[in-house]
């Protein structure tokens, strides 16, 4: 009796432990630089609500926001460690990892409007960067759009002299440094958040950015003037741990896929209009003085910038931007 009693105990043990293993989430921890009332900030939001709700539970998302877990610069060998299983760095980031073809969302004036880059992004052009992250240990799931960048500094910026011998932060990237030595300007490589005490303390004299990312940053506190250049793209590509995702239930890989779609199209709807409720907000503030280009203007900072196409050929791959640049022509763009 005793024996018996025993073995039905082991038994009642095991299968308590057995439910209580099955009943533990899979957690994704998903770490990010930016605020979370930034167009990606909202959409990891979004795709935390949607693949919980998807898996019914078996997955929990849990995000760290504004730099709370990793740096810009420590997050990618954080994923390829395993220590974090999703970013969405900026496209910048890849090239130095290696994959020197994402560069090609960095070069000034390549998009023309927002049709040319989604014809990039979902297109085979798009499916075929994402696949030449998996060499690194890393799975890309899908392009976050925050949009087009301008111009800041504490000085007026009318023409692309008008930034010669300033120091302006820039991500690490041999692209952005080349546009910026382009206009005369000094680029100097920072993580995202030390951009607004380096503005503040004047270390910087100015940067790039989408407006979401200027506002919610507080940058135009620092900052007295704003000029929309639209001369560069700002992007992200969320990534995976690839061990991490192919080692997933494939019930659960293809739920969680699901709901990155629907948050891809969330996060890419909404990217414009928060740009430019930011970029309104910052002009209500009456701290930055914004400065819309005037054609003749633009047509001398496309003039100053386009060269650098040209320059980083060598680099990014001439067949690959000659490629994005026959889907603007496609699109009806000269």
């Amino acid at each position: 009796m005793k024996l018996k009693s025993l073995l039905f105990s082991l038994l009642a043990a095991s299968v308590v432990s057995s439910a209580a293993f099955a009943q533990t989430p899979i957690v994704i921890k998903f770490s990010h630089v930016v605020s979370v009332d930034t167009p990606k900030g909202k959409a990891a939001e979004r795709f935390k609500e949607l693949a919980e709700k998807a898996t019914k539970g078996r997955v929990k998302v849990e995000l760290y926001p504004n730099s709370t877990l990793y740096k810009d610069k420590e997050e990618l060998e954080a994923l390829q460690l395993g220590a974090v299983q999703m970013l969405a760095p900026s496209l910048a980031k890849f090239g130095p990892l290696g994959v020197k073809e994402f560069e090609v969302f960095d070069l000034p004036y390549i998009f023309p409007g927002k049709d040319v880059l989604s014809s990039v992004t979902e297109g085979p052009i798009g499916k075929g960067l994402l696949k030449k992250l998996e060499p690194k240990g890393i799975v890309g799931l899908g392009f976050w759009d925050n949009g087009f960048k301008v111009m800041s500094s504490n000085k007026p910026i009318h023409m692309p002299a008008d930034l010669k011998g300033q120091k302006l932060r820039i991500q690490s990237s041999k692209v952005l440094d080349a546009q910026m030595r382009a206009l005369g300007a000094n680029p100097q490589v920072l993580a995202f958040s030390e951009v607004y005490q380096a503005l503040q303390t004047g270390v910087v004299d100015g940067t790039e950015n989408p407006p979401s990312n200027l506002y919610t940053q507080k940058m135009h506190e620092v900052q007295k003037h704003v000029t929309l250049t639209n001369h560069g793209y700002l992007g992200y590509a969320v990534i995976v741990n690839k061990k991490f995702w192919d080692g997933l239930p494939a019930d659960i890989r293809t739920e969680l896929d699901g709901a990155m779609k629907t948050a891809t199209k969330y996060a890419n709807a909404i990217a414009q209009q928060e740009n430019d409720k930011a970029l309104e907000a910052v002009t209500k503030s009456g701290k930055t003085t914004v400065y819309a280009l005037n054609d003749k203007e633009r047509a001398e900072w496309r003039k100053a910038l386009l060269p650098v196409q040209k320059e980083m050929e060598g680099r990014i791959g001439k067949e690959l931007i000659s490629s994005v640049n026959k889907e603007a022509a496609v699109l009806g763009y000269k």
